[in-house]
């Protein structure tokens, strides 16, 4: 009998998997409306009041999306001072719905990466993930690879669909 031979593991194919940089903090939201009267109107010292009596260290070491939940039309200032109190304890800080803080993050964390590894080589965007990584996570992945990598699949070694080869 033939020896199997893996030769996916001796090629010199690089596996980028995101999920790799899923956040591991605990991901919470704010809901500004909860400070506003009857859900809609922003009355600026009550607003400042209930925020400096707000326990904050509730968000400590968390990534916090701050929105409102109603129509209300608030002034910009409004989830800037929310920030402020949340900078002080959260881990970091995201204007949107609770949705948002994956998408932000996965740019925030891609924009700081060094993708010179993948230089010229052949590489795998790993696709399926445990974590719910946001699909605008592997639009930002590709741009970089691109750059980068002789070739981008994506999904899993024994079944890649390619996306992407460098010219010659």
């Amino acid at each position: 009998m033939d020896e199997i031979v893996n030769r996916v593991a001796q090629s010199e194919l690089l596996v980028f998997d995101l999920e790799d940089y899923y956040p591991k903090q605990i991901k919470n939201s704010i809901d500004i409306a909860q400070w506003l009267e009857s859900g809609f109107l922003l009355k600026e010292k009550d607003f400042r009041a209930a925020l400096k009596n707000n326990d904050w260290s509730q968000y400590s070491g968390q990534l916090v999306a701050v929105f409102c939940s109603t129509d209300a039309i608030l002034p910009a200032w409004a989830s800037i001072l929310v920030t402020t109190y949340l900078s002080q304890t959260a881990d970091w800080v995201v204007l949107g719905n609770p949705n948002t803080i994956d998408s932000q993050y996965y740019q925030k964390v891609l924009a700081t990466l060094d993708f010179t590894p993948y230089q010229d080589k052949p590489v795998i965007l790993k696709g399926c993930a445990h974590q719910p990584v946001p699909e605008s996570a592997y639009i930002t992945a590709i741009q970089e690879l691109q750059k980068h990598a002789k070739s981008v699949m994506y999904g899993e070694a024994c079944s890649a669909v390619p996306l992407f080869k460098k010219g010659k």
